[in-house]
């Protein structure tokens, strides 16, 4: 099931909404246990096989999570049973995820014969395989004291994350599940919720999904543009992402939010950060917490470890040497980003993906730690321009990096790239972006021609120039962490009539377009 959906917009989520709030008033473990079910169904809706699947997952976990608590005096055993539940969800994760490519490629290497049958793969595994690792390692860390299988079963499942994240801690939903606060039914979660989940529909419907056409007709044969259609391609894959992605974290956060929950801040406008360490902190922000939480940091701590046991320099002073800069930055880096690159897919060519973005943070820090203090701009306007400059390389490397992201294979990767170097030479600004000289053209038809490239340029005004919509929610915003609020003030949202009426109008916009429905982007991760 969809949140651009009729199903779900009319019949799912007012029933899921009554019900919770109808039982929050009787018994809160009822309306838990009601959330768990119509999670469920929202999960089964697409294919109610995989029911079975996320049940027996979360069933595992849970008694895994109690062999970890009841063990926490004997660390060693405590050890090796959250090794073997990590182990497990690993396991699973490979075969739906993994399997069939390896025997492809085996295949195509001479190993074995025969074809290799496709695994068909479960909606959102990698999110709630991530969300319950992260869970046993909660436990391990002493931070769950006593595992509850409602509670367990209503982390993992609560629908607006189950799919496509956030990724979530344990310590920052449990406390808020056991709220009896958020039972109560408010007007103001409602309102609130329902202005951030029109804002990210309209993101979806009206913004990413007009532009994916572009998007798709380019990178279903690479081969062929020159580098006017490559960049054109490129541009389009970005745009449609990013409001994608975008329109989803905010659904998600605000369907949370009418239910009386409130999740971390997922998104938050990566293509203004000046640099790609900074992208990474307002792009995909829970992935990138648990990467670093769990796979950076421990790297780093072992390597910092092994330095300072034989005497070399560790900290600021370590990481100034060459040595030091590959074992305390490099060396975590790279293993992170690989490994965030192959989570996203089983192809080599999210892989190179993530490789691409360990070797753009390992250059970010090596010219922080090296460059970057001594040729800072002091006047306002070379502040401003050299910031800008900043902004638009970032978004170039970042778009480079999408040739990888988006290709069906590391050869339609490369082939965009070839492309974008205008190795298939430079053709005359035409029909690949929309643009055609006006001649005597009538004004419709140049119109029509231009309408590809000026719809690409609105919507990078939209996101270089205007607020986003927790900056636009502004106080109001349910993020755990808000950011700043809107400039100028009267594009701050507030519980009016006149933002009512807008956000009810954009929403029958929006409906008036759900007949083109489709899936989110991070559905297929």
């Amino acid at each position: 099931m969809l949140f651009n959906s009729y199903l779900f917009l009319f019949l799912f989520l007012p029933l899921a909404l009554a019900g919770y709030y109808a039982l929050g008033a009787v018994r809160l473990r009822w309306a838990a246990l009601w959330l768990c079910v119509v999670s469920f169904v929202f999960y089964g809706w697409w294919n109610p096989r995989f029911v079975a699947l996320l049940a027996a997952s979360i069933a595992f976990n849970y008694a895994v999570s109690r062999l970890i608590v009841r063990s926490a005096a004997r660390p060693r055993r405590q050890w090796w049973t959250v090794a073997f539940g990590i182990a497990c969800n690993l396991a699973l994760l490979f075969h739906y995820k993994y399997f069939a490519s390896l025997l492809g490629l085996l295949r195509d290497w001479g190993v074995g014969q025969g074809p290799v049958d496709d695994i068909l793969l479960p909606l959102g595994i990698s999110f709630f395989t991530f969300t319950q690792i992260g869970y046993l390692l909660d436990c391990r860390a002493g931070l769950v004291k006593s595992p509850n299988l409602l509670n367990h079963t209503l982390f993992v499942t609560f629908f607006p994350h189950l799919i496509a994240g956030p990724v979530l801690h344990h310590k920052e939903m449990m406390p808020q599940f056991a709220d009896p606060e958020n039972y109560r039914f408010r007007a103001e979660n409602l309102s609130i919720g329902g202005a951030l989940f029109v804002i990210g529909l309209a993101k979806k419907v009206l913004l990413a999904d007009t532009i994916a056409p572009q998007a798709d007709a380019g990178f279903a044969a690479p081969s062929q543009l020159a580098f006017w259609g490559a960049w054109g391609t490129s541009l389009a894959y970005a745009m449609q992402l990013y409001f994608d992605f975008s329109g989803y974290s905010d659904m998600a956060m605000g369907l949370a939010k009418m239910f009386g929950i409130r999740f971390p801040l997922n998104f938050n406008s990566p293509f203004k950060a000046p640099c790609i360490i900074e992208y990474w902190s307002r792009w995909h922000m829970t992935l990138t917490r648990y990467l670093t939480a769990y796979l950076y940091y421990p790297m780093a701590m072992h390597l910092s470890r092994w330095r300072n046991r034989r005497g070399l320099p560790v900290g600021s002073a370590g990481s100034r040497t060459p040595g030091g800069f590959a074992a305390m930055i490099a060396v975590p880096t790279l293993y992170t980003m690989g490994l965030a690159g192959i989570w996203h897919g089983a192809g080599l060519q999210f892989f190179i993906y993530g490789l691409l973005h360990g070797v753009y943070l390992c250059v970010n820090h090596a010219w922080r730690i090296m460059a970057a203090g001594r040729i800072a701009p002091t006047r306002a306007w070379s502040r401003w321009l050299w910031r800008a400059c900043c902004v638009l390389l970032t978004f170039v490397a970042v778009m480079v990096a999408h040739a990888f992201f988006r290709a069906s294979d590391a050869g339609d990767g490369l082939e965009l790239l070839r492309g974008m170097a205008g190795l298939r030479g430079v053709e005359p600004m035409g029909p690949s972006l929309g643009l055609a000289l006006a001649g005597d053209l009538p004004w419709r038809e140049c119109v029509g021609r231009h309408l590809p490239v000026l719809q690409l340029a609105l919507l990078l005004a939209i996101v270089w120039l205007a607020p986003n919509s927790h900056q636009i929610l502004g106080q109001f915003s349910p993020a755990l962490a808000r950011p700043g609020e809107a400039q100028p003030a009267w594009m701050r949202w507030r519980p009016n009539a006149a933002w009512l009426v807008a956000t009810l109008l954009v929403l029958l916009v929006c409906l008036f377009h759900l007949h083109r429905e489709t899936r989110f982007l991070y559905f297929q991760f």
